[in-house]
């Protein structure tokens, strides 16, 4: 561990023996639920950095913080066969990582991507899960904005600086996020490129990109309601960007509706999906966490 990283590199084999990673931060606590990070898509732990050293290092209640990267993704080995790049195979690489950890149950942050495979975590061991932030994400997703997803995956950038990836990242997404400043952007930069001998790229196997492209975008995507339903006895907090494509508010609204208790948050000026070091979001989700854990 690096005392002044404030987490460790932490190794594990998957089910099918793939060497995975993830972060881990702060220590484990008898009395206090570890936090466990899920991010999107092509993203990795890097994303959930500053938020878990808030909840690592807060006063008073300090949790253990996971954040996993995904096979493909950051420090975890590429897998040669991409039809394991799904949410069911990564589910079980959580699984199979909390279990070489030694932790049985957790709160869980799930961003995108993470808050899908949160659902087949309730379908597939629920005791696990004590209380769930979704951040920008519900059993419904927005045909649309999956399809501008896999757009700019295809069409993305290829910087040679730093300064020109922060530049390309706000040109890009700065319609929808106007509320970034520039160091929100260059965090955003940092967790999401590596340095090579020809330039900065992307921190995931490119192959990623080509699990996209059988969807069709005309259609309605599956939802996942019924594995939704299934989380309503979990305490629960949504989060949405004001200007996200992904979660629309008419699903945010169903959501209510069918799990009555669960809490929500609007994020305004940032869209798919919000920064959860920004705004007042570490307080709130830290607040969220302490009140479900009084209930439970």
């Amino acid at each position: 561990m690096s005392s002044d990283k404030g987490f460790t590199d932490f190794f594990y084999a998957a089910p099918d023996g793939l060497k995975l990673h993830a972060r881990v931060y702060g220590k484990a606590s008898t009395s206090d639920w570890p936090v466990v990070c899920l991010p999107g898509l092509t993203r990795n732990a890097r994303d959930f950095h500053d938020l878990a050293l808030y909840l690592s290092q807060r006063a008073g209640t300090a949790r253990q913080v996971v954040a996993f990267d995904y096979r493909g993704r950051a420090m975890s080995a590429y897998d040669p066969d991409i039809a394991h790049y799904n949410v069911g195979v990564e589910a079980g690489d959580v699984l199979a990582g909390l279990a070489a950890l030694g932790i049985d149950h957790a709160a869980f942050i799930g961003t995108s991507r993470g808050g899908l495979i949160i659902h087949v975590l309730g379908a597939l061991k629920p005791a696990v899960l004590k209380a769930i932030v979704l951040n920008d994400i519900g059993p419904v997703i927005e045909a649309g904005g999956f399809a501008n997803i896999r757009s700019y995956l295809e069409r993305s950038p290829k910087p040679k600086t730093f300064d020109e990836a922060v530049d390309a990242q706000r040109r890009t997404h700065g319609g929808d996020f106007p509320a970034l400043t520039h160091a929100d952007w260059a965090r955003m930069v940092g967790a999401l490129y590596r340095n090579t001998d020809g330039g900065l790229v992307p921190d995931f196997d490119p192959a990623l990109i080509d699990t996209l492209a059988g969807i069709d975008f005309s259609k309605p995507l599956p939802d996942l309601w019924p594995q939704f339903d299934a989380l309503v006895a979990v305490p629960l907090l949504a989060i949405r960007g004001g200007n996200s494509k992904l979660l629309s508010t008419a699903t945010l609204e169903d959501m209510q509706k069918r799990h009555p208790g669960m809490e929500t948050i609007t994020v305004e000026g940032q869209g798919h999906a919000p920064f959860l070091e920004t705004s007042s979001l570490p307080g709130d989700i830290a607040a969220f966490l302490d009140r479900a854990e009084r209930q439970d």
